[in-house]
């Protein structure tokens, strides 16, 4: 469930950000009604700001390279990867992490 919440925060981030083009300064209605529920929902679960925060960065650059025409070099798609992977390595168990260090040793019967 955790995974969902943090999946349509994201969402709502990328909503938001790609959103503030079509406001036009908030001077249309629709779009800037969007805009705003879109911050305000991307903010919600605060337990998962930071992995939030960091699928909306990824989303966000990924939205401007598709819509924008940012170019999408090996080097951008690199840097988003590794801002990825950083975030998984982080949620890793500690335990599956320190199994590597430790070698098994046969009980003692």
């Amino acid at each position: 469930m955790n995974w969902a919440i943090l999946l349509v925060a994201g969402l709502f981030e990328i909503g938001w950000a790609v959103g503030l083009k079509y406001t036009e300064g908030f001077s249309r209605l629709w779009p800037s009604v969007w805009t705003i529920l879109s911050m305000t929902l991307s903010v919600v679960p605060l337990g998962a700001a930071m992995k939030t925060f960091t699928v909306g960065t990824i989303g966000t650059a990924v939205s401007a390279m598709v819509l924008s025409g940012e170019p999408a070099n090996v080097a951008r798609l690199l840097s988003l990867a590794f801002i990825r992977a950083g975030i998984v390595g982080r949620m890793l168990p500690m335990s599956w992490l320190s199994a590597w260090g430790r070698q098994r040793t046969p009980e003692a019967s």
